[in-house]
């Protein structure tokens, strides 16, 4: 693409991703943070105190900030696909949070319309770049033949009324809106022929939301290997558990939260997985890299589009109840 610095670069959203978004442009002197959008000048100010970016209370109005390069999408979950779409018609880059759209067809249509206008659509999944997932790639090979794959995220939280991230509207089907959590498995393990799943809400006193959600998933992979992901958050939970296992016919690897270890008959290997900090910072440096110098990103899209169509997948088998195929492509 040959962008010449600086890249501008505008931000919707003001949570925590905007927050880490606003700290990676700082640290790369080939990005400038030109622009961020919120419907409340508080968040907005809280971000960016000093006002070195230009305020706007509609996101609209950003995607025609003058001579801005890049649009990154961080806010709301229900609203990805719309921005994105709006900022590739306004010929502007993009960056979006996962999920890129709640429907496949959907985020494959904004690909393609990237990829005609010649415009990158890079879609983050920093949980590729963490010390987890790379230990995980390093020493699967250890395993000799993987054939089970645990994963447990539980996250204990007291959720204000009004809070996006448990809606179901804004936040979406819970394995749709934590990719990550199907994608560490697809980039790890290659494609799933089918999924079943079952999901649970706790109901709270508005019927838009929810105070927790537990979601588990069967995945089989087309390897053989049969996984099991659970996603559960919110007051019903009391003890936080991060925990994946991969279990092969030569040993096993577990994880739980930044403790790793290779279990190979009775010798056990600590592993280092380093610290969770500067992923945003890699993945901005990633994309100013390749707009800059054509280098290629750490993830494609089409990688991420097919999480999102097992993610999709499982949202169909709770819903009817029964197992569901996953789409061929």
């Amino acid at each position: 693409m040959g962008l010449t610095p600086p890249i501008l670069m505008g931000i919707v959203g003001t949570g925590y991703v905007a927050k880490r978004r606003v700290e990676a442009i700082a640290s790369d002197d080939r990005a400038t943070f030109a622009a961020i959008a919120s419907a409340s000048p508080e968040r907005m100010r809280a971000i960016d105190p000093d006002c070195q970016a230009t305020h706007y209370t509609d996101w609209q109005d950003l995607i025609t900030h003058p001579g801005l390069h890049v649009v990154i999408v961080a806010t709301r979950n229900q609203d990805h696909d719309t921005i994105t779409r709006r900022a590739l018609a306004a010929g502007k880059h993009v960056v979006c949070e996962y999920p890129l759209s709640f429907h496949p067809a959907v985020a494959a249509e904004l690909l393609a319309i990237a990829a005609q206008q010649d415009r990158l659509l890079h879609i983050e999944h920093i949980e590729l770049l963490g010390g987890l997932h790379l230990a995980m790639r390093d020493h699967c090979p250890a395993l000799g033949t993987t054939h089970y794959a645990r994963y447990v995220t539980l996250n204990p939280q007291t959720p204000h009324a009004g809070r996006w991230s448990y809606n179901h509207d804004q936040f979406g089907f819970p394995l749709v809106a934590a990719l990550s959590r199907i994608h560490r498995l697809t980039d790890l393990f290659g494609t799933v022929a089918t999924v079943s799943c079952q999901t649970r809400y706790w109901a709270s006193d508005s019927p838009s939301e929810y105070t927790a959600c537990l979601c588990m998933a069967q995945l089989t992979f087309h390897s053989g290997l049969l996984a099991t992901v659970t996603y559960g958050k919110g007051d019903a939970f009391t003890y936080p558990m991060r925990v994946f296992e991969l279990h092969g016919d030569r040993g096993t690897l577990l994880f739980d939260h930044d403790r790793g270890t290779l279990i190979q008959g009775a010798a056990q290997t600590s592993l280092d997985l380093g610290s969770r900090r500067g992923l945003f910072q890699q993945d901005t440096r990633a994309v100013v890299d390749s707009l800059c110098d054509g280098r290629p990103l750490y993830v494609q899209p089409s990688a991420s589009l097919y999480a999102l169509r097992v993610a999709a997948a499982a949202q169909q088998a709770a819903r009817l109840g029964k197992t569901v195929a996953v789409e061929t492509v």
